[in-house]
């Protein structure tokens, strides 16, 4: 027997929509690009035919419209892991949740959620100005240590593999994205494997004030090896989309603007310029053109 989702754990406000995202069911379409900049929202609605809805609060900021016939929902995210987990969760209950008898709908719908962002390479073969796709992502985070999931044996080989390198005292988790829109959204991209930090300084190996306590975090990471399977690329969300969709049942992938690297330490001067790329590229590959 289903059980009622209690007020305490699903916050719905009293126009109806979900909590943080202020969202009803009906503003939502099936496919979901997420950005993690509010303002680029607007960088991806401004390519569509015509955007029927909108609406902001805090970081989460919502357009839905259509662009070659294809309706489509941007959703600003904000930044880390934690954000991702509460964007995931409203995602899902606005599509399988009835919020009249707040139970869970008998039949599972599925949401394609497909996340631009930027992120920096690992690899000198990787530079600023390419565009990537995450096979896989691995958190360093904690997020998992929340949750319960099946891993498969490569994902906890690289899981492992990464704890001994830097010797942390919790383990990390990998996690596949998606290979349906890996393959729609991903042609033409260079397919890697996305570290996502929880933090951009210390986290990252950056050092302003406070030394980090792993400096090297970004080499060490650049040396693992299993089986074939090497990190390419770190920014701070790909493995909480990647967690969140296996556990709630949505395809999800995150593709990368790459604005830096680390290894030879070159930035993009026209960091927006490759963000825009990667939005048109992604929407004509959503709509098949």
């Amino acid at each position: 027997m289903k059980k009622r989702i209690p007020e305490s754990e699903l916050i719905i406000n009293p126009d109806g929509s979900i909590y943080h995202l202020n969202l009803k069911p009906e503003h939502l379409a099936s496919t979901v690009i997420a950005v993690g900049d509010p303002e680029r929202v607007q960088k991806v609605s401004q390519y569509f035919d015509s955007i029927e809805f909108k609406i902001s609060k805090r970081e989460f900021v919502t357009h839905t419209g259509y662009y070659k016939g294809k309706r489509i929902t941007a959703i600003s995210t904000g930044m880390g892991t934690d954000n991702i987990e509460i964007f995931m969760t409203e995602l899902d209950a606005l599509v399988n949740v009835d919020f009249k008898t707040r139970l869970p709908k008998d039949e599972h719908t599925c949401l394609d959620i497909i996340r631009i962002g930027t992120s920096g390479s690992m690899r000198r073969e990787i530079p600023a100005g390419s565009l990537l796709a995450s096979a896989y992502g691995i958190g360093l985070d904690t997020l998992m240590a929340f949750y319960k999931t099946e891993y498969s044996s490569l994902e906890e080989r690289v899981s492992k593999a990464i704890q001994k390198e830097l010797d942390l005292s919790f383990r990390p988790y990998c996690i596949q994205g998606s290979q349906k829109l890996l393959e729609q959204v991903g042609k033409g991209l260079i397919i890697g494997n996305t570290v996502t930090c929880p933090g951009f300084f210390g986290p990252q190996g950056r050092e302003v004030r406070v030394k980090p306590a792993i400096p090297d975090i970004i080499e060490k990471l650049g040396t693992i090896e299993v089986e074939g399977f090497q990190l390419t690329n770190f920014e701070m969300e790909t493995a909480g989309y990647y967690a969140m969709g296996r556990l709630l049942g949505h395809e999800v992938m995150s593709l990368n603007a790459i604005i830096a690297n680390r290894i030879t330490h070159e930035f993009s001067n026209d960091a927006y310029g490759i963000v825009d790329r990667l939005i048109q590229q992604t929407l004509e590959n959503i709509v098949g053109t």
